[in-house]
């Protein structure tokens, strides 16, 4: 996983509340394990027509938010089942950030596992960075994890709250499989005297 860095982005505005994981990745997109190739079919059934061409009224589908890098997003973003392709499809589009008022716990976790940084902030904060994101590409959002801050594209500046644990994966890019390859000497040593105390195993 790579190691999360301050940045600045666009950020897209997307107000509506209780978008859930079937409407970030449609259940149809769920027989890969690759965690690339989706973000092709991120909100696949509001970006796209029934004709497979790009609905004109979605934000992603807007040029000032083709790249955007951030999302701030209605209260109690990412409810509904529990697929990791979700945080698989925002990371694999380019979003880093999601910021909204709430989330639901298990994409919430898997946001921090796959190296995506949920942020959650008071409603009248996130008014005020919906309203700044739907300045455009023009208006970029300040991400700053290792001070805890975002900062607007006029220079307002709000702090957020993060696990120091999970502050600490992101920023040195540990997974899962990250944190255990920390302990690689002492499993090494472990095995070792296992296989010595325990050879018929």
């Amino acid at each position: 996983m790579d190691k999360f860095e301050s940045f600045s982005g666009v950020a897209a505005p997307m107000p509506l509340v209780n978008i859930d994981t079937d409407m970030i990745i449609p259940k149809q997109f769920l027989k890969t394990i690759k965690r690339s190739g989706l973000g092709v079919n991120l909100f696949a059934e509001m970006r796209y027509l029934d004709d497979g061409s790009e609905n004109p009224d979605f934000v992603l589908n807007n040029a000032a938010y083709r790249n955007a890098e951030i999302l701030v997003a209605g209260d109690n973003f990412g409810c509904g089942s529990s697929r990791e392709h979700a945080p698989w499809a925002i990371k694999d589009f380019g979003i880093k950030c999601v910021i909204s008022t709430s989330f639901a716990d298990i994409f919430f976790n898997n946001c921090f596992k796959n190296g995506i940084l949920p942020i959650t902030l008071p409603q009248e904060q996130i008014d005020v960075l919906m309203r700044d994101a739907e300045k455009g590409s023009n208006a970029r959002l300040d991400i700053d994890l290792e001070n805890q801050t975002v900062t607007t594209s006029e220079g307002e500046s709000f702090a957020f709250e993060v696990d120091p644990f999970r502050k600490h994966c992101l920023l040195e890019g540990l997974d899962d499989i990250g944190l255990t390859l920390e302990k690689a000497t002492a499993i090494d040593s472990f095995e070792a005297q296992a296989g010595q105390a325990r050879p018929w195993v």
